[in-house]
């Protein structure tokens, strides 16, 4: 399979059976936080240091950002949230609060499950020796309390059971919403498999995921957007022509670098698939738009649309469209773009999501003045290069520095 490509893993989480649909290369910490909700699971390093995203994986201690999801089919997790409930707290939680085990909290999801894993799996159990805790315990990393309580908590803890440690109290079959998009996992299927005339479990899920997206709203969130795009594009074609390709939404898709259709919904909607890269980095987003403006007189356009990648980005678009009569009977197209990004796309910053968008949005205003004159837009989600967008837009910060410098 591709990079980019999904698969599906089923396994049991806190006693829920689900399949969740992710990249390759999708750690299980993302998996948890972003397909199931599951926040409690934190990421420090993410190299396997810090020890902050500690799970129990088959009943043991796991670095959950080590872990590819993919590794996990037909395993069992455990994350803290499995540990206790707030009514039906882990004697392990109440001691740590107890023993005032935590300031910031960063590392206390860590902190519990690893001492868990030594009070259940340890070499002596919960007739760990106090003296033997500093050592035992220096997996997980704490910036914030010098330890003394954390350890006092776990001997605490270890003492009040001698014949060994209760297990996780709040593992039960229960609906797991992911944060991205509105994402679920869905309930994983039997063991047994698909029956004759059934689809297959990724089509299925393939299906669901179709569902899913295809009934939401496109909404714009408050607050400022994370970049802003204005592209004049002077264009050789007539305005009516240019407004042709605008007004027939399927080569409207196909002139956007990367889109693709995917079906026309009811009420002005539209299931799409766009596939952003930027050199090595590529995201597959599944979303929805809508048309909330459409004047043929003034020949403008106004779409709003917001998609998910499974990874956890997230991103929602606000797109105006305005074409008008150019020099030498061309036509003068205007995108105004505002962008709001989430998750780890939105790490790009401000200024570099700016400049991708807008090298993608002048690949757009050619692709429209060619589909205008030859009848024909692009194939379904062509693009330019990856490659050639990002020195794009090196070479145009470098241009910038070299004229500041000069200045």
């Amino acid at each position: 399979m591709a990079a980019h490509e999904l698969v599906d893993v089923a396994l049991t989480v806190n006693g829920s059976a689900v399949t969740v649909r992710v990249p390759l290369r999708m750690h299980l910490a993302d998996a948890l936080r972003e397909h199931l909700g599951l926040t409690g699971t934190h990421l420090g390093c993410e190299h396997g240091v810090c020890g902050m995203c500690t799970v129990l994986v088959d009943g043991e201690a796991a670095r959950a950002c080590l872990l590819f999801a993919v590794q996990c089919e037909g395993a069992e997790v455990v994350t803290v949230e499995g540990l206790g409930s707030p009514a039906e707290q882990h004697p392990l939680q109440r001691a740590f609060a107890a023993h005032h085990g935590l300031q910031c909290g960063f590392c206390t999801p860590g902190m519990l499950m690893s001492s868990y894993d030594l009070l259940s799996n340890g070499p002596s159990g919960t007739a760990v020796a106090p003296g033997e805790l500093p050592v035992e315990m220096s997996g997980v990393l704490c910036r914030c309390t010098g330890y003394r309580g954390i350890l006092a908590a776990v001997a605490d803890v270890a003492a009040a059971y001698p014949d060994g440690l209760p297990g996780p109290g709040n593992c039960a079959a229960r609906a797991l919403l992911g944060r991205s998009g509105g994402r679920s996992a869905a309930p994983a299927p039997d063991a047994g498999g698909s029956s004759p005339g059934e689809p297959s479990r990724s089509a299925a899920s393939a299906v669901s995921a179709v569902s899913a997206v295809s009934g939401v709203e496109p909404r714009l969130p408050g607050g400022a957007p994370s970049a802003t795009v204005e592209v004049r594009g002077a264009l050789s074609e007539p305005v009516d022509a240019v407004w042709r390709v605008l007004d027939d939404f399927d080569q409207l898709a196909r002139c956007l670098p990367g889109a693709t259709l995917v079906e026309v919904l009811e009420d002005g909607r539209y299931l799409g698939r766009a596939v952003v890269a930027l050199g090595p980095v590529k995201l597959t987003f599944d979303g929805v738009a809508r048309v909330l403006e459409r004047d043929p007189g003034e020949h403008r356009l106004r779409v709003v649309a917001q998609g998910a990648d499974a990874g956890g980005s997230a991103t929602q678009a606000d797109i105006r469209l305005r074409a008008a009569p150019g020099a030498d009977g061309g036509t003068e197209l205007r995108a105004d773009v505002s962008l709001y990004l989430s998750g780890r796309i939105a790490q790009f910053g401000r200024a570099l999501a700016g400049d991708v968008s807008r090298r993608l949005f002048e690949q757009f205003t050619s692709a429209v003045d060619q589909a205008a004159r030859t009848g024909t837009a692009p194939a379904a989600g062509a693009g330019p290069s990856p490659v050639r967008i990002l020195l794009g837009v090196l070479v145009d910060r470098v241009r910038g520095l070299l004229s500041r410098w000069r200045r």
